[in-house]
Order: C-alpha cells, then structure tokens, then sequence
C-alpha cells in the first residue's frame, strides 16, 4: 500500500506525458495531495471542477438504479486526456484520483492501467 504522495509521485514518472495529478475527496472538492500542474493547470481548481463531474455521474447512476461501479471518467480535450478514477476500498470511500496526460505523448491505456494500479495500491 502507498501513501498519497508516493502515489502521485509513482504516477508522474511512470505515465508518459503526464501532467498533474491529484487524489481529491468528492464529498468537500478538497485535494488531499496534488502533483504537477502548472499555470496553465491549476491541479487545485481542477480538482473542486471536477468533483461536480463526478458527484453528477454517482447522482445520475442512482436515479437510473445502476448498481455498477464507475472504473474511471475519461474528458477528452484537444490536447490532453483527463482521467477521474474512484478509489474503491474502505479507506478510499469518497476519494478520487485525478490524471492529466498529453494526448500527443500519452498512451491512454497504458495510462488508465497505471492509474487502475495506482488505484488499487492507494492507502489514505
């Protein structure tokens, strides 16, 4: 098991392209840990957006009666690929681990694999 910061550590060396990362708890749109980034992408702004997409998915899977689990999101822009990943677990309920790679070096499933196993390997 890792901590959150080895976590985004282990992330941004291993994902070819990446550019930031976060693990960001969805019930306050805190980031509990942020690596990366930059001016052009402010991990922290990013994070409290995003904990909207993701409150939105869980609230709609609810009212649809879906008793699936959301594997991760993926927002395509032109350049980059955003990836929200739910951290399943006891001691990730509430969490998610947030990606953003370079479409242009990234491979996106190279980069959802790592981000499943990071995933996986989270300990909060």
């Amino acid at each position: 098991m890792t901590n959150v910061e080895v976590s985004l550590k282990t992330l941004l060396t291993e994902v070819e392209g990446a550019m930031g990362a976060a693990v960001v708890d969805y019930t306050s749109g805190m980031a509990l840990g942020t690596l990366g980034g930059g001016k052009e992408l402010d991990l922290t702004v990013a994070a409290a957006g995003n904990t909207d997409v993701i409150r939105a998915k869980m609230r709609t899977m609810e009212m649809l009666g879906l008793q699936e689990k959301v594997e991760d999101i993926l927002i395509t822009l032109g350049t980059q690929y955003h990836l929200i990943r739910p951290v399943a677990g006891k001691t990730g309920n509430g969490l998610f681990i947030y990606l953003v790679i370079d479409k242009g070096r990234s491979n996106l499933a190279m980069a959802r694999h790592h981000l499943k196993r990071t995933e996986e390997q989270l300990e909060v």
